[in-house]
C-alpha cells in the first residue's frame, strides 16, 4: 500500500472517529430538572383520587364527604346523584395538576364510561381546595 493511500485512510478514519465522538450520546442528553412539588400537591392529588374512586364505585355517601362546604351548597342533590350514577363499568384518568393559587389545585380529568356498548370519554377538571390542616376537598365537581 502506498504511503499516500495509507495517510488518506488514516485521515478519513480520524475524521470519522472525531465526528462520531462529538455526537451526543443518549446518556449525556440534557434532561430538564423536575420542578419541586408544592407541599400540598400530593395530598390534593390523593383526595381527588379518593373522590373519583367513589364516583367509579357509585358511592355517593363517600363522595359527598369529600365535597367542600361551598360545593355542597351549590350542587343540588339531584346533580350530585346524577354525577355518581354510572351505568356499567367506568374508569378515570387524572392528569398533572396545576396550582391555581395557594391552597387550590386543578387537575385535568378524563371520565370513561360505557354508553350503548361504546366507551365514551368526557374531558373535564376537578378543583381541590385545602380546608385546613392539609385536608383537601373537592371544590368543583368534574
Amino acid at each position: 500500500m502506498p504511503v499516500r493511500e495509507a495517510l488518506h485512510r488514516g485521515a478519513v478514519s480520524l475524521v470519522l472517529f472525531l465526528s462520531l465522538s462529538l455526537l451526543p450520546s443518549p446518556l449525556a442528553a440534557k434532561t430538564r430538572p423536575t420542578p419541586a412539588l408544592e407541599p400540598g400537591y400530593v395530598a390534593a392529588l390523593a383526595a381527588a383520587d379518593h373522590f373519583l374512586q367513589a364516583w367509579q364505585s357509585d358511592d355517593v355517601e363517600n363522595g359527598m364527604v369529600l365535597l367542600s362546604s361551598p360545593a355542597k351548597e351549590t350542587a343540588t342533590t339531584g346533580a350530585v346523584e346524577k354525577f355518581f350514577s354510572n351505568p356499567g363499568p367506568s374508569a378515570y384518568e387524572i392528569g398533572r395538576g396545576k396550582l391555581r393559587k395557594r391552597g387550590r389545585y386543578e387537575f385535568p380529568v378524563v371520565l370513561i364510561g360505557n354508553s350503548k356498548n361504546h366507551a365514551r370519554r368526557r374531558f373535564c377538571s376537578i378543583v381541590m381546595v385545602d380546608t385546613g390542616k392539609n385536608e383537601w376537598a373537592v371544590d368543583k365537581l368534574p
